[in-house]
């Protein structure tokens, strides 16, 4: 009987210190929340070990490497979370994102393109887009996408609009 409260007790210590996948995701959440971008990816890196197939835990980190200007980390993560959910929007915007910084303009245009086929009120897909064929030397279609943009609500793409399609 000792043996048996013993190991208990030790179970149950033992599953107060350790964490789940969401548990990482969640602290993760708040570190990036208050700014700790570091801190958030090394836990959304431990809730991925935990948990390989956690989209969510890969866009944020990829959100995050962006913020840390690891465009390479960034695109990989964005990658994987496409390939576990490519029906995600957001994800597809994100990757515009890296690729517009890696000044990849077809591919931020194809990605803008299927982000808004699966959201077609993204209008920062839209804005993004817009800006890509802006730097493709597609004026017509820039300044298309800069107007469904502010159609949607974006307030950039107003200034943009006025800055490219004079």
């Amino acid at each position: 009987m000792k043996h048996v409260l013993l190991t208990l007790f030790f179970m149950a210590t033992c599953s107060v210190w350790s964490q789940s996948a969401t548990g990482y995701f969640d602290k993760a959440m708040k570190k990036a929340e208050a700014g700790n971008t570091k801190g958030a990816i090394a836990d959304y890196t431990k809730a991925i070990s935990m948990n390989s197939k956690f989209v969510e835990a890969y866009q944020n980190r990829g959100v995050a490497k962006f913020k840390l200007n690891d465009f390479t980390g960034a695109l990989a993560d964005f990658n994987k979370t496409i390939e576990l959910d490519n029906m995600n929007a957001d994800a597809y915007t994100g990757r515009a994102n890296v690729n517009y910084k890696l000044l990849n303009y077809p591919d931020v245009i194809k990605d803008c393109s299927y982000s808004i086929m699966l959201n077609p009120k993204d209008y920062v897909s839209y804005n993004l887009r817009a800006l890509a064929y802006n730097k493709s030397g597609d004026k017509k279609n820039c300044c298309k996408d800069f107007s469904k943009a502010i159609e949607l609500g974006s307030q950039s793409a107003i200034k943009n609009r006025a800055t490219f399609c004079k």
